[in-house]
Parts: C-alpha cells; structure tokens; sequence
C-alpha cells in the first residue's frame, strides 16, 4: 500500500516568524521548506501531529492543544500561547485526573413499561438509562442490548473509571481481558468487573444479549489502544489494577447466605473483596418472611430487577409496584420496605460503598 499522510493546515503572513515558535518554542521538527529563495510553506512534525505553515491559506488560525506529563517543562511552563501566525496553543496535562462528583442524592424508580427510549451507543450497541439523573454525576447505570447476534464490531479499549461493572442478564457474550488469559464467554447471572484502565474487547455475542451496565462516574473516559492485541499471553489473574483485580463471579456452585435485609438471601459476587470495598454487588432473591422496614447508609444504593415482581414502599412516598426490567435507586438514609414479593423475585443490588450499614426498624419509619 502507498505511503499516505495527513497535515494540519495553519495559515501565516510571515513564515519566517513562525519558524523559531513551531520548533524552538514547541520544540517541532521542521520537515520541508520551500520555496528556498523565498520560502511561504513548511511543514513540521511532532507530538503526534503534522502542521502545514502556509503564506495566505485561507482558513482561520486554528488551535493546537499539546498534551504532557509535565506541563510545568514544556514551553517554560506557559499553558496558553499564540504563535506569529495566529495559532492558539493550549498545554494541558497528559492524563486528565478522575473527578469523582459528589453523590446528588435522590429517590428514583425507572420502569421498563415507562418505554423510555433506546439510544444507539458504542459499538452499535443499544442504551437505556437507568439513573436519568445519574445522581449529580457520580454514576450512571445502563440497560444495553444487542438485539442481532454475532461479531461485534469492538476494539481494544479502556476506561478511565473509578468502578465499572458488566452483569449479564439475558443471553450471552464472549469477552477478552488484559491479563485475563484466553477469551471467555459471560453467562446469564454471571457478571465481571473492570478495574480501571484494563484493556478488554467484546468479540462475539448472542442474539438478544442484555447486560446491565454501572460506572462511575457517569462521564468518564473510553480510550482506543491501538498497540495492544488481546489476548496478550499468559494470564496474570492476581494483577492489581489501580486498586482492584479483575473479577469473574459464576452464578454456579456460588453459596447464598442470608441477605441485610432480613426475608431475603443473596450471592456476594466477592467484588468488594477485590476493589477493597469500593463497590459490592449482590443477587438478591426472596427467602423466609416479611420484610421489615429498613434504612441503609451507602452513599449509592442501586437495584435492578431480574425477574419476579414486588412492591417498593418508601417512607412518604407512593408505591411502587414493580417487574422485570424496572430499576430504582434509595438514597441514604430513607425508609423502604419490599412486600408483596412473588417467589420467583430477584434482585440485583450494586451499593458504593461495598460495606455499609442497614437499620432494620421494627415500628416503621
């Protein structure tokens, strides 16, 4: 295949003015110049980029934004600069820090029967927002489908995130991980979480796939690696990323024990364990009893249900009967009461912190 390139075009009244500022200033390399007895277009090269300097293009000057682990050495620490042609230039940091937002919290029920729209996302991948609100910023929870199976067209890639979980809840999908070994395939029950910045790809998946997606924060970053191919050799299993190791919980041969609250069982998934209780994340299905009357003290209280129907009360607030497919979310601190619970009801429940208390009271709220 020919050799193909791509340039920046930038204008300029005077191209030797520019010259000592693409180079000195910013430390480019000059490619070509021409023509030599009186010169009006060079190109130079650097930090990724291709820039064409052109006496009277007609397009505005444009904006450049260089980006470096360390500012304070680049350019003698300037983070705006204009150079002789007009060309803004923007130095910010190499690797934009994780804001995490402070919890807005909020009581929030979405039902599925609400019809709330699908959006089309990564990937060809169908989105339904679970949290509108996203409470203030600091999660978002996605309901995602692929309704054809097959090859799907992913990439390696990463996320910058705090806390990020993938929860298969209909069909099933092939998925690779850094680290991780050869690639495996997430069924029904079983879910994974995605320490931040783990390289991973989706390869394959079943006709009807769903999966239930939580990150935090709501915004956060997905980068594209172009280096790296997965698998990438023998697995690391024991790997900490930033804190956390990958997990893959099996629904399979996975004990239930007694549930916070009481008249319910549930599966630890083991995720608070491995991000040293950032997050935890239960499946939670009816047991013996009703219900009591309960106030919790996470900051974030997420919970999907998977199949079966109940009814959520909260303290001054309606009823809420609820299906497969609704979702709701209790703030800190607000009573709640699950009745009405049909036998096949299951739950899955993702609180922030993973360790957190709950106050059952007997008299009500």
């Amino acid at each position: 295949m020919s050799e193909i390139r791509a340039e920046v075009l930038l204008p300029t009244q005077e191209l030797r003015d520019d010259i000592p500022f693409f180079t000195k200033t910013l430390g480019m390399r000059m490619e070509m110049i021409y023509p030599a007895d009186d010169p009006s277009a060079a190109v130079f090269s650097g930090h990724g980029l291709r820039v064409r300097v052109e006496k009277g293009a007609d397009v505005p000057p444009g904006i450049l934004r260089i980006l470096t682990e360390d500012p304070d050495a680049f350019a003698k620490g300037a983070r705006d600069l204009v150079a002789p042609n007009g060309t803004r230039v923007e130095i910010h940091p190499l690797h934009t820090p994780l804001v995490m937002p402070e919890t807005v919290h909020s009581f929030v029920v979405r039902r599925l029967a609400d019809q709330a729209p699908w959006i089309i996302g990564r990937a060809g991948m169908q989105y339904r927002d679970l949290i509108p609100d996203r409470l203030g910023g600091s999660i978002i929870a996605s309901h995602i489908r692929i309704p054809d199976g097959g090859p799907v067209p992913d990439m390696v890639h990463y996320h910058t995130v705090g806390f990020q979980l993938i929860f298969c809840y209909r069909g099933w999908v092939d998925l690779v991980y850094e680290d991780q070994g050869e690639p495996f395939r997430l069924h029904p029950g079983n879910c994974v979480i995605q320490p931040p910045e783990i390289r991973h790809r989706v390869l394959y998946a079943s006709d009807n796939i769903e999966v239930i997606e939580i990150g935090v924060p709501a915004e956060h970053v997905t980068t594209i690696d172009h280096e790296m191919t997965l698998p990438n050799g023998p697995a690391r299993p024991d790997r900490v990323f930033q804190g956390q190791r990958f997990v893959h919980h099996r629904a399979e041969g996975a004990p239930w024990q007694p549930f916070r609250v009481p008249g319910f069982q549930s599966r630890d998934t083991t995720i608070a364990a491995h991000t040293r209780d950032v997050a935890g994340v239960h499946v939670v299905r009816a047991g013996q009893g009703a219900a009591p009357w309960v106030r919790h003290g996470a900051d974030i209280l997420f919970t999907f249900v998977m199949a079966g129907e109940m009814t959520l009360e909260g303290d001054e607030q309606a009823p809420h009967a609820l299906t497969a497919g609704d979702a709701f979310v209790v703030p800190p601190g607000m009573a709640t009461r699950y009745r009405d619970v049909s036998a096949d009801l299951e739950l899955l429940e993702v609180a922030l912190p993973g360790a957190f208390r709950t106050d059952v009271l007997p008299d009500g709220p």
